[in-house]
């Protein structure tokens, strides 16, 4: 499926990965210009890209870049058990195939890549990178899922518990009703309302597995935080209560990046780009947008002093 919406053009299709499970990918691009870079955006726990994104996408668009997505096994209308990830590598392994297979696709070479994530999305990226360290230009992680807080770490006896339910009956939905992630994350009651209303999203418990992974993943994370070697801007709300930002303060800290830029915003929540009001949005979009063009701009210099060089 393919329209153009006046400057911006939409395109998906489904793709089956390497366990035979179909997965929705999606594009947006620029109908007047050719891209100046390519964004692979990663999209957080339980939500979708293909409609949650629909209205941050097409500005990335306008403002000249080419945007990717991929819906995970079990989000949104990818296939497999609803919210269900019985392993995190996997996830990482669908991903990065898919990015990869468009990065190397025809005047693509020619481009900058940068990697995009929120929330566990961040995480996404940071693995991505991991994978692949040399193959990305840059990285935005946008409120990223890479250090559990210290008040929110389960007891040993917790985790004892989950770790068994999970052996026996890993699909299972926890039992216990934790906090709603939606009132914590998202402050505009209207955008609330719409991610309740979405049926690509999913609004139940977790599943027992899922937790497991998800704990295991940030762990690792934060635990090998200073291994990160890309470009990356970390944006984080100062009253974020779903991921943790002394999280994206420590990877600011110890990350061996040459080139890294932490951005707090005081008294905006978990979603910067799609649960603020409008003119806090913005202000996110605008510093992204900006720190994507210079890094271009850098890079592309770099190139031209490069091919300048005399040969000896």
């Amino acid at each position: 499926m393919a329209h153009v919406d006046g400057q911006v053009g939409y395109s998906e299709e489904f793709i089956d990965n390497s366990r035979g499970m179909q997965l929705l990918t999606c594009k947006w691009f620029p109908v007047n210009q050719e891209p100046r870079a390519l964004i692979f955006f990663c999209h957080g726990y339980a939500i979708d890209c293909s409609t949650t994104f629909k209205d941050i996408a097409p500005k990335f668009a306008k403002e000249g870049f080419a945007v990717y997505g991929i819906e995970y096994e079990g989000h949104g209308r990818s296939g497999g058990l609803s919210v269900y990830i019985d392993n995190f590598d996997l996830l990482i392994d669908d991903v990065s195939s898919h990015f990869t297979k468009i990065s190397e696709m025809g005047d693509n070479t020619k481009k900058k890549k940068f990697l995009m994530g929120e929330s566990m999305g961040g995480a996404v990226v940071l693995l991505l990178h991991r994978k692949k360290p040399e193959f990305w230009d840059g990285g935005i992680l946008i409120a990223p899922m890479c250090k559990i807080a210290e008040e929110m770490k389960p007891s040993r006896m917790v985790i004892s518990m989950i770790n068994m339910v999970t052996n026996l009956i890993p699909s299972w939905k926890s039992i216990v009703h934790g906090p709603d992630i939606l009132n914590n994350a998202i402050k505009l009651p209207e955008k609330r309302q719409e991610i309740r209303a979405n049926p690509n999203c999913y609004n139940g418990r977790p599943r027992m597995k899922t937790m497991s992974e998800l704990y295991r993943t940030s762990l690792d994370l934060e635990n090998r935080l200073n291994e990160v070697t890309m470009p990356f801007i970390v944006l984080h709300g100062e009253d974020d209560k779903v991921t943790d930002k002394g999280g994206s303060k420590l990877l600011y800290e110890v990350a061996l990046s040459n080139d890294k830029t932490l951005k707090l915003y005081p008294e905006m929540w978990h979603s910067l780009l799609f649960g603020e009001p409008p003119e806090n949005s913005e202000i996110v979009f605008n510093d992204i947008v900006q720190w994507m063009q210079t890094r271009i701009t850098t890079l592309q210099v770099k190139a031209k002093n490069h091919e300048a060089k005399p040969q000896i």
